[in-house]
């Protein structure tokens, strides 16, 4: 079965294909700085035939949809950036490797960065190989892909599994180029990894755009 989740109009994403639902959290530094990821369901990860996750926020049974948002005031309208990533998003860096970054679609995961420098910054120092190896990695880390990197003119992604994270008090990490269908029944641009709000305030839904953390989502 293909992997695929459609977006019902007014209601959930609904998942199908017997899609890995798992939970990714971030580990922090002892400066309140993310590191890397940890699955915290990696060895029970629940794979249904098709399942209804909720994206109004509103949900009692999250991640899962419980009928909330029939019940409850929520906007569904899809607001999506419009254009593939590789236009909208801006080139940093020089000769041999860029970073490239697309405001509208970042969740403020908070690995781009941390007290001392970012990836901005480092991609303009990325001749030097140790600067350009921590870039990649935060920029790997990056659940929405709003962050890419391309060495010498090509682009290079993580290789991520196919399934849908939750990600804590946050949005779902979809990745491995699952297809997903808009209400209208237009696909969205198929990416490697794209976030997708699931609390009902993003500016760029059925995107996440880091909403959740200015709304106190929790779930």
């Amino acid at each position: 079965m293909n992997h695929q989740i459609a977006i019902a109009d007014g209601g959930p994403y609904l998942v199908s294909g017997g899609v890995p639902i798992t939970s990714k959290a971030p580990i922090m530094s002892e400066h309140g700085e993310p590191l890397t990821w940890k699955t915290t369901t990696a060895d029970a990860a629940e794979i249904k035939g098709r399942v209804a996750l909720c994206r109004c926020g509103a949900s009692d049974n999250k991640p899962y949809c419980d009928g909330s948002h029939a019940r409850v005031e929520w906007d569904g309208t899809d607001n999506a950036p419009d254009g593939a990533y590789d236009e909208r998003a801006k080139s940093y860096g020089g000769e041999g490797f860029e970073v490239f970054d697309d405001r509208p679609i970042c969740v403020h995961a908070g690995f781009c960065g941390n007290r001392v420098t970012n990836v901005w910054k480092m991609a303009a120092k990325a001749d030097d190989s140790r600067i350009r190896a921590e870039a990649m990695s935060m920029v790997e880390r990056c659940p929405s892909g709003a962050l890419t990197y391309a060495v010498d003119g090509e682009t290079n992604e993580p290789d991520l599994p196919s399934e849908v994270a939750v990600i804590p008090d946050g949005p779902l990490w979809v990745s491995g180029g699952i297809e997903v269908t808009r209400a209208d029944g237009s696909t969205l641009e198929n990416r490697n990894r794209v976030t997708l709000c699931r609390c009902g305030q993003s500016g760029s839904k059925p995107l996440c755009d880091g909403s959740h953390k200015e709304a106190g989502f929790t779930g």
